[in-house]
Order: C-alpha cells, then sequence, then structure tokens
C-alpha cells in the first residue's frame, strides 16, 4: 500500500487536489494514472482510499471512495522528552525509528550539559513524515519546539501521566516494566551526551519522575530514548 500524506484532507470531502509534491511523486516517479487506486492519511488517524479523475504531476484529482477514521489508533500515549545531540543526523535516526516503532509526541529539551542548543524543525518533521508513511502509520507524532528542560517540567501534568527519568548517575533505579501499566499515558526524560547534571536529576525526582534504568551497557543519547520507546511498545502490544 502506498501512502501520500494529505493533512489537508476531512471525511467531508468527496474530491481532492493532491499537493504539487505528492502530485508529482504519483504521476512522475510511480507512473500513476487516471483510474488508479492509492491511499491517503491526514496524520490524525484517517485512512483514505482515493481514485484518480485528473493526473497531473502538480494539482493530481481524487475522489474520495473510502473512508476509515481512527486507523491503528495507539491504546497509549508516549512522549519523549530527549537532550538533541550534536550530530542532529542522529536525532534524526531516532525519530524516525520511533515512529516506526509507535511514538505520539517528542520534545527536544535543552539541558545544562546540551552541546546543542538550538534545533530546526523543518527537516525533523520531513523525517518523521517520511517514516510514518513508510510504517503506514496514519498518525502523526506531534514534535514540539525545543525548550529548556526547567521549561519543560513546568508545563508537564501532574496527575494522570506515569513520568521516568533515565540517567547515568549510581542511584537506585527501576526497569520500566516494573513501574509502568498498559494503556497510559507516559513522559520519559533522555539526557543530552553528557547526561543530566545532578540539579536536573534531583528537579525531576521532585516533580514526581521515577528513575529508570535503561540496562547495564551504556547507551548512546538516540539508543537509550529508541529503547525506551521499544519496551513501551511491547507493554502496549
Amino acid at each position: 500500500m502506498q501512502l501520500f500524506f494529505t493533512p489537508d484532507l476531512n471525511p467531508s470531502l468527496e474530491n481532492f487536489i493532491l499537493s504539487e509534491e505528492e502530485s508529482k511523486h504519483a504521476i512522475r516517479v510511480l507512473r500513476m494514472n487516471n483510474g488508479d487506486h492509492l491511499h491517503l492519511i491526514d496524520g490524525r488517524g484517517g485512512l483514505y482510499e482515493a481514485q484518480i479523475i485528473d493526473p497531473h504531476p502538480k494539482r493530481t484529482v481524487l475522489t474520495i471512495l473510502n473512508v476509515k477514521e481512527d486507523y491503528q489508533q495507539p491504546r497509549y500515549h508516549l512522549h519523549i522528552a530527549v537532550g538533541p545531540t550534536k550530530n542532529i543526523d542522529r536525532i534524526e535516526w531516532f525519530l524516525e525509528k520511533a515512529t516506526e516503532v509507535g511514538i505520539q509526541e517528542i520534545t527536544p529539551i535543552i539541558c545544562e550539559h546540551s552541546e546543542r542548543k538550538e534545533v530546526k524543525l523543518d527537516r525533523l518533521n520531513k523525517v518523521v513524515v517520511a517514516a510514518m508513511k513508510q510504517s503506514l502509520k496514519a498518525y502523526l507524532p506531534k514534535l514540539n519546539p525545543a525548550v529548556s528542560f526547567k521549561q519543560f517540567l513546568k508545563n508537564i501534568p501532574n496527575e494522570g501521566v506515569h513520568k521516568a527519568i533515565a540517567h547515568c548517575v549510581d542511584a537506585e533505579k527501576k526497569y520500566l516494566n516494573q513501574i509502568l501499566e498498559p494503556a497510559q499515558h507516559y513522559i520519559i526524560l533522555i539526557g543530552p551526551e553528557g547526561d543530566f547534571s545532578e540539579e536536573e536529576i534531583d528537579l525531576a525526582l521532585e516533580m514526581g519522575f521515577c528513575p529508570i534504568s535503561l540496562g547495564e551497557a551504556r547507551l548512546r543519547t538516540e539508543t537509550a530514548a529508541l529503547a525506551a520507546c521499544m519496551e513501551v511498545s511491547l507493554l502496549n502490544r
């Protein structure tokens, strides 16, 4: 199944015009033509079956044949706040794999030990969209603008969410499967290459975050974030 991302589409429409980018992909790259069927996703759970009625490399016109709402709706909400790596390619890798495995929200957090202080979202959003399409998902993970660690903690809810922080300081910790329950809202903090500072760890613990271990090996930031995604996904399988 070939998916096309159409965020402006809604279930009430009978016809729709693909964007120039998606039209070019359909007509020039995939060589689709009049009468061919294709599938559209709106990033909000809508999966649409459509048929080409006017093939054009800049404005392909479709008629909507069938709509499935809440397609493969996740039974949990995972929000990972992660320190952006110095090499942005590593964060792109994490976003791609996390989208494939299953994640609903990501926030880059600027920490005391962060080597990267700025995150441009344009390229990262394209990575997330491509991964959503490749993995045949209909929900687009929300990628938030980067914020400071302290500001992030100020904006999160105090109740109704399972909160955990992964850090490298020697201390009593638990594994995720020891503290999480299925079908819940989770927020997991993953530090930058230099880890969280002791002040940041203490602040998170005061806010109700549970210290967790992701295993005995020392993991890169992006690997630790993906490991947390995979544990939560397996818990909710």
